[in-house]
């Protein structure tokens, strides 16, 4: 997207995503009621350890509009990525910033990295009753159910399965 530039976050990035991350979520009803979630988001410093923490600036201010973190199967963030499935987890964009286009620039970088390591399919997770313009985002960027992924990390949240098939057609 014009404007934009994704990148691997650096450490003084992490303030910026951690504040971002929780304000994302917590704009789209998303921390209502849960306990312990909202430490998890801010601590961008452990997913960055384990995982690829990206973001997603303005090009003229260099201010962090958006950030996700992709991981590979058998890491500690990993929750549904199987043998040769890469995984983006806690995509969100600055409530301030929504509507530029960073969601779909985290995504199209998430996916871009998975062909690059060889990757058959991107899997994610969203929430049961998420905001549809979200669903809209990934389905517009190929994503498609994958009722196999569903699960329940914790009684009364149920997160869907959705997959993005990388092999090209035969």
């Amino acid at each position: 997207m014009t404007g934009l530039r994704v990148r691997r976050a650096e450490p003084a990035d992490f303030p910026a995503v951690a504040r971002l991350t929780v304000a994302a979520y917590e704009a789209d009803g998303q921390l209502k009621g849960e306990s312990g979630y909202g430490p998890v988001l801010a601590d961008v410093a452990t997913r960055a350890e384990t995982g690829e923490v990206l973001v997603a600036a303005d090009e003229a201010t260099g201010e962090v509009l958006g950030a996700v973190t992709f991981v590979l199967p058998g890491t500690p963030y990993a929750e549904l990525a199987g043998p040769g499935e890469a995984e983006f987890r806690m995509l969100a964009v600055d409530p301030a910033a929504q509507g530029r286009g960073a969601g779909a620039a985290l995504v199209d970088a998430c996916v871009a990295r998975a062909t690059e390591l060889g990757c058959s399919a991107v899997v994610i997770c969203v929430r049961s009753g998420m905001a549809a313009v979200a669903r809209r985002l990934y389905g517009r960027l190929g994503f498609v159910r994958a009722p196999e992924k569903d699960w329940t990390p914790v009684p009364g949240v149920e997160l869907l399965g959705l997959r993005l098939d990388l092999t090209p057609p035969a």
